[in-house]
């Protein structure tokens, strides 16, 4: 998990730069000296979650012990070996899609109904794929 934190925290570093940079430069590129503001902050708000994924991987790698790929003396079948579970068959993520998009359409267009729908609609899908492997015909038998 160390190379993972590192890499976030060099990429918020690098937008929180590039935030400073850009706002002077649409101040001082523009006519009226102002900075326009909306690239600034999703500039820093980008920082800011990657500043957040960072220091979750951080705190992660301070609890678990160290990974192949976090040691320089690893060799690569150090590596091998499963890597998890990935749902050969599932329908759930297409449908969680579809949800997604449902609620954005009504995010553009402001359709309150359409929002309450599209995310009562993630909410089943999100719940439809977390127990996917619990319920119903894919249950295991040990359950």
């Amino acid at each position: 998990m160390k190379s993972e934190y590192k890499l976030f925290a060099v990429i918020a570093g690098f937008l929180f730069a590039v935030s400073a940079v850009y706002g002077y430069w649409t101040w001082y590129d523009s006519p009226e000296h102002r900075m326009e503001w909306i690239g600034v902050v999703a500039l820093i708000l980008s920082g800011l979650l990657c500043s957040m994924c960072g220091g979750y991987f951080w705190f992660i790698s301070r609890r678990i012990d160290l990974r192949p790929e976090d040691r320089a003396d690893a060799e690569i079948a150090e590596g091998a070996g499963e890597v998890g579970f990935f749902s050969p068959g599932s329908y759930w993520p297409f449908g969680l899609a579809l949800a997604a998009s449902m609620a954005g359409l009504g995010m553009v267009f402001w359709a309150p109904w359409l929002i309450v729908v599209g995310m009562t609609a993630v909410l089943a899908a999100t719940g439809g794929l977390l127990f996917e492997y619990y319920t119903g015909s894919r249950r295991s038998a040990e359950h």
